[in-house]
């Protein structure tokens, strides 16, 4: 793979790290003010939609999509360090550019498996930045970790599907924008256990959807995400034409869906840690501590180098890996999109985690955005599967090279 950026994504690295200094960095402590204001953390602020339209006439829209169709017509290798600038920001500029978690995934979902009528009904205005959707996965009375422990039941009765279940992360739900819910369950529980689910969409004004609570992570809303609900399904009744595909389809589409997300995620957290490096470094400058500057402290300049390290290393497994999906399709990259999401999101963690503690006070506080970056990378050890589920996997993958064949 050749390391150099091609000139498109030159031209529109320019463009977006000008746009997140006049705009978006500035942007940040007027957005939380306004969302105090408002008395609600899942408020959606004025200055957001300022953004979304400044970044729309910028051309700094819809980046992430490689079909040129729907999106920016950019490969994985191309989107890269433009996914890795927004998480600079991660709770602004994403949504900015229409590029945020979970409409990202919904979207490629939709493009690659809605019908039709699916795609005119949500995907355009989704494309468009009019709505927002959630996906509605996990559950709290199973470890959805393995996804086919889902107990939702979708039943078919003539011509509509009728829901039941409780879901809870279901990101996005508790955005007011939110207009769709993408819903995973079992249609044919006596299938084979990868056969049994189906995906399918349901109305967020549908009767029978209850969303009983939004869910904070770490105390925070996660409103950059669209936020996270616990739902209750009841004898929710909807089109058989809102299903996703074909029944027994849903885990297929999910591993499909979650592939590129979990690279979009480490993207962003090469950028998150790029950000805490740089608040780490201007506070070893600026501040003095014992007669001289945090920056003349040996296991300060031994944090910095550390990070530094890192966040190459995990860069340059991320390109590599947006490399191999653009060349031999995720299926092929599966090895390596296991191994960054076990990677980086560590990484992020340990790089934010000394920038906290440069700060001291500071960094555990709203004065600085490394508690929330921090709390972000932390969940993402969890969040599109827990580290020890990809830890397995790939250990499984490893070893089935040095296995003897059968005689």
């Amino acid at each position: 793979m050749d390391f150099a950026y091609d000139t498109r994504t030159e031209q529109l690295r320019a463009a977006l790290t000008a746009f997140l200094d006049e705009h978006v960095y500035p942007a940040e402590a007027v957005h939380a003010a306004q969302v105090a204001a408002a008395g609600d953390p899942w408020a959606r602020s004025p200055v957001m939609t300022e953004l979304k339209a400044e970044a729309r006439e910028r051309g700094l829209w819809n980046l992430f999509l490689p079909d040129p169709r729907h999106g920016a017509g950019l490969t994985n290798l191309q989107y890269a360090p433009l996914a890795e600038l927004t998480g600079r920001s991660p709770h602004l500029a994403p949504e900015a550019l229409n590029c945020a978690a979970p409409d990202t995934g919904n979207m490629e979902l939709l493009a690659e498996f809605g019908s039709p009528e699916q795609q005119e009904r949500w995907l355009r205005p989704l494309l468009a930045g009019e709505i927002r959707s959630a996906f509605c996965m996990t559950e709290p009375e199973v470890a959805s970790s393995d996804a086919t422990n889902i107990a939702t039941r979708i039943t078919r009765d003539g011509d509509h599907y009728v829901i039941n279940g409780r879901k809870w992360w279901s990101s996005g739900a508790m955005d007011p924008r939110c207009e769709i819910f993408i819903v995973m369950g079992k249609t044919d529980p006596a299938a084979d256990r990868h056969r049994q689910q189906s995906m399918i969409l349901v109305p967020r004004d549908a009767p029978g959807v209850t969303v009983r609570r939004g869910m904070t992570v770490f105390g925070y809303s996660d409103a950059s995400h669209g936020g996270h609900a616990e739902i209750d399904f009841t004898d929710v009744r909807v089109p058989a034409a809102n299903l996703v595909g074909a029944e027994g389809t849903g885990f297929a589409i999910a591993q499909a869906r979650l592939g590129p997300g979990r690279i979009h995620h480490c993207m962003r957290l090469v950028g998150m840690a790029e950000r805490a490096l740089e608040l780490l470094c201007r506070r070893a400058i600026e501040r003095v501590a014992f007669g001289r500057p945090l920056a003349e402290q040996g296991v300060v300049r031994e944090w910095i180098a550390e990070s530094r390290v890192r966040i190459e290393q995990a860069r340059l497994l991320v390109l590599k890996t947006a490399w191999l999906m653009d060349t031999v399709g995720n299926k092929g990259a599966h090895t390596e999109i296991q191994a960054i999401k076990i990677a980086t999101p560590a990484m992020a963690e340990w790089v934010i985690d000394k920038a906290i503690q440069a700060y001291g006070g500071a960094g555990v506080s709203q004065d600085t955005p490394l508690a929330a970056l921090w709390a972000q990378s932390r969940t993402l050890r969890l969040a599109d599967g827990p580290d020890e589920v990809h830890r397995s996997s790939l250990a499984k993958r490893e070893l089935r090279r040095w296995t003897p064949s059968p005689a």
